[in-house]
């Protein structure tokens, strides 16, 4: 099993608790929708301070190649525009259990 992590933080030219919301929104709506996707959530930073992210993905999948899968399928694909629209930063971490 592969966990897929990323957190950004929002840009402050918009409502950060919209932003927030539509980025839960747009990820979490790809759940069932991507072959090897086992479980995807989205966390709201709900504890203000300087060094934290404003969201995190927590994302599973099967296998390397079904993250790879995800990565490249056309749904996620329409989603990465406007998650980066809303953002000015993102770090992620991939590992294998």
């Amino acid at each position: 099993m592969i966990k897929h992590i990323v957190a950004w933080r929002l840009n402050d030219n918009n409502d950060k608790a919209a932003s927030a919301a539509q980025i839960k929104e747009l990820l979490e709506g790809l759940r069932g929708q991507i072959p090897g996707l086992l479980h995807i959530e989205v966390g709201v930073n709900v504890v203000p301070d300087a060094n934290a992210a404003d969201v995190v993905l927590y994302s599973e999948f099967t296998d390397l190649e079904a993250l790879k899968t995800y990565q490249a399928h056309p749904l996620h694909q329409a989603v990465v525009p406007k998650v980066k629209a809303l953002t000015t930063e993102r770090r992620s971490v991939d590992y294998e259990i």
